[in-house]
């Protein structure tokens, strides 16, 4: 395993951008953000990156599973630092942002949410 981390909330904006199949992501951040990042955001417990992040990775989110397809410049810097990152859900060989880790899978909905689940990297 390379990462483990538990989901404790989320804002009130967070799953809005799951829905917008043309977004297509969430945000996630370690417990205690900013407030204004908070309300946009997937929170979760802090954690460390065991071993780096690579391309064909398996992320298991909320019990389901998706395959790494890219990872943004940035990302594995602010996830190790911050618990940060953007999760998209539309997969692809590129990057959308520096800070986006590109994921292919299931599909994901508001409801697969719960406090308690996990973000797991293997």
């Amino acid at each position: 395993m390379k990462y483990h981390s538990e989901i404790t909330g989320w804002g009130e904006e967070a799953l809005f951008f799951l829905s917008e199949k043309e977004m297509n992501f969430i945000i996630i951040f370690n417990d205690g953000a900013p407030a204004e990042l908070a309300e946009i955001s997937v929170l979760h417990k802090p954690a460390p990156i065991l071993v780096d992040l690579a391309v064909g990775d398996t992320v298991v989110l909320c019990e389901k599973v998706f395959t790494i397809t890219a990872i943004g410049d940035e990302a594995r810097q602010t996830l190790k630092e911050l618990g940060h990152c953007t999760l998209s859900f539309k997969g692809g060989a590129e990057p959308e942002r520096p800070g986006c880790i590109m994921l292919e899978g299931e599909d994901l909905v508001a409801q697969d949410f719960t406090v308690g689940s996990l973000i797991e990297i293997y």
